[in-house]
């Protein structure tokens, strides 16, 4: 039975469900689901490019300041967790990088949290005998280190909101098509905004991902000593919760098409929603975490000096107009397209307060 059909079946056996969770079973049904299927997602041949996935530099430069990083913690053992680690090249990246530290590498090991089946055959397809595989943070004891995750978020199943004379949430309800009703929102959904001091006018519609502050709470507690890096498509409150975003910012990605109708190619495309920032930072400061610092993608590869690792890789091939090219493609996905849309969070526990390189240069929100 496709995916379609199987939401229709709930909703005419229990009645209208949330968008949170028609959203969860659009990408996480077992089998059926975007990221539980087999379907080809990341690259040419699927629904979207990642950083990691256009270049190894990307990796190296996170590498670089997990390096940073290891000195900051005393140059002890140390443990990479990642979140959500797709295909694995992050990792296999980050990792050969980090072969050129002996003293490092030796020290560390890596740890993928995937909940995915389909994604954790892929990883195991790529990476090397320093990785392994846990369902949960949880299960990982004493962490010390540094909690990553790379487009993660963004994919967590979100609530959908609209404001009226009081909040409201949005539910999927089935009569000939998939169609939407408004119910009353529970106490969690209008506390969310409560805490973050967010007053939304008359007829504004958003997201609310709940799933997110469980999340930060959960890697806050379980982390003993060191980092979380958060990269995302986001915005902080002040930018998210803009009169020009006044409808959200669910996205739906297919075969490098972009869309915003969730009810169409049901477990066959990517839906997505804007991170909120400083939701993350608020949360995870009343979990003990400290805010090391916020900038863009761009601004963090710079300050780690991506520029200068391109002409060093350039120099290596033989410098003709296609590599020319592709320096250029690259310099202008990492620093301008992807640069800018992608946020850069760093949150530390138990760690002494010191300035990280990838924040030298801070981004300033408008």
């Amino acid at each position: 039975m496709e995916l379609a059909e199987i939401i229709k079946q709930k909703i005419k056996t229990e009645g209208p469900i949330s968008f949170h969770d028609f959203m969860e079973m659009s990408l996480y049904y077992p089998g059926s689901g975007y990221y539980t299927s087999a379907k080809e997602k990341i690259g040419a041949h699927g629904d979207y490019y990642t950083s990691s996935s256009l270049t190894p530099i990307y990796g190296a430069m996170i590498g670089r300041q997990l390096e940073e990083m290891w000195h900051i913690l005393g140059e002890q053992e140390f443990t990479i967790v990642e979140y959500g680690a797709g295909t694995g090249m992050l990792c296999c990246d980050i990792l050969e990088y980090l072969k050129q530290n002996e003293r490092f590498y030796n020290k560390l090991q890596y740890c993928i949290i995937e909940k995915s089946p389909a994604m954790r055959d892929k990883e195991k397809g790529k990476v090397n005998e320093k990785v392994y595989w846990a369902d949960s943070i949880h299960d990982i004891p004493d962490v010390t280190g540094c909690i990553l995750s790379n487009e993660l978020i963004d994919n967590f199943s979100v609530h959908q909101v609209v404001m009226g004379d009081e909040l409201n949430e949005v539910f999927v309800d089935y009569n000939n098509d998939f169609v939407e009703l408004l119910q009353p929102a529970s106490q969690p959904l209008k506390n969310y905004f409560s805490e973050l001091n967010i007053n939304l006018p008359y007829g504004y519609r958003t997201e609310i991902n709940l799933e997110a502050i469980n999340w930060i709470g959960g890697i806050a507690t379980e982390l003993k000593k060191g980092f979380i890096i958060t990269i995302d498509y986001g915005l902080t409150s002040s930018e998210l919760y803009h009169e020009s975003r006044k409808q959200g910012t669910l996205l739906c990605y297919n075969k490098h098409n972009i869309n915003n109708c969730p009810y169409s190619y049901i477990g066959q495309q990517d839906i997505t929603a804007h991170v909120n920032f400083s939701a993350l930072q608020h949360w995870g400061a009343k979990n003990g975490l400290n805010n090391c610092g916020y900038t863009n993608q761009a601004l963090f590869l710079l300050s780690l000096g991506v520029t200068d690792h391109l002409k060093r890789n350039m120099e290596h091939q033989l410098y003709d107009f296609n590599n020319f090219r592709k320096e250029a493609f690259l310099k202008h996905t990492l620093l301008v397209d992807m640069g800018n849309k992608f946020k850069v969070l760093i949150q530390g526990k138990g760690i002494p307060q010191k300035s990280l390189k990838g924040l030298e240069m801070p981004y300033l929100c408008a």
